[in-house]
């Protein structure tokens, strides 16, 4: 058996030589990718331990040129799952979800990015005076994402209490029009992320990984 550890070696030593940092997993994934032009790459771990009474949590996710893209996972120490983002060029843009431990929704955002290499982005917001019709709006970037979409508010049950609507950032009928809350009471199922992360992780422990050569390989 000795040859394949030796062929192993052989095509694993350059892949990874193109990496100036990494790190691997018990299973031998490559995670936390740096390239050689310091710039992170791929699939990330990242773990934030608790400070000052904040709590710590661990964020699963992809960089691409040192951006976060696409889907990224929120769990807290205890390996729960507590929130679901999405990025583009590295800002929130979409809506995220946030839950507490048993896994109900407790926050729901609605973020937009803009294309941080423009000084000014134009994007399409739909015409509420005409149905299924859209006006391009310039947008002036300030290099962060802003709030656009329906946010919704959870109790501790959760129940949604309040939702707010925003568009570009701005909350619609400032400050109470776009304010609606929900008095009656409504029990909400647990939301098909949550429902899918419980299935496939029953029994499992969170996975933990350690450092990788880091260099000169």
């Amino acid at each position: 058996m000795r040859w394949i550890s030796v062929l192993f070696l052989l095509f694993s030593v350059p892949a990874l030589a193109q990496w100036k940092d990494y790190k691997l997993t018990p299973k031998g994934d490559t995670i936390n990718r740096i390239d050689q032009n310091g710039l992170k790459q791929y699939e990330w771990v990242i773990r934030l331990e608790s400070i000052r009474g904040e709590p710590g949590y661990e964020e699963e996710g992809e960089f691409i040129d040192n951006r976060k893209e696409g889907e990224w996972r929120l769990f807290n120490l205890q390996g729960d799952l507590i929130g679901i983002e999405f990025y583009k060029w590295g800002l929130k843009d979409g809506t995220c979800r946030y839950f507490n431990i048993h896994g109900e929704l407790k926050l729901e955002q609605g973020w937009k990015a803009l294309n941080p290499d423009k000084v000014y982005d134009t994007i399409m917001v739909e015409n509420i005076d005409k149905l299924e019709s859209y006006d391009q709006v310039i947008v002036k970037n300030e290099g962060a994402s802003i709030k656009h979409g329906i946010w919704k508010y959870y109790n501790a049950e959760g129940e949604l209490i309040r939702q707010e609507k925003y568009v570009l950032g701005k909350l619609e009928g400032d400050p109470n029009p776009a304010i609606t809350k929900v008095p009656e009471k409504k029990t909400l199922a647990k939301p098909k992320e949550v429902l899918e992360f419980e299935k496939k992780n029953s029994g499992k422990k969170k996975v933990k990984y350690k450092d990788g050569t880091t260099g000169g390989l």
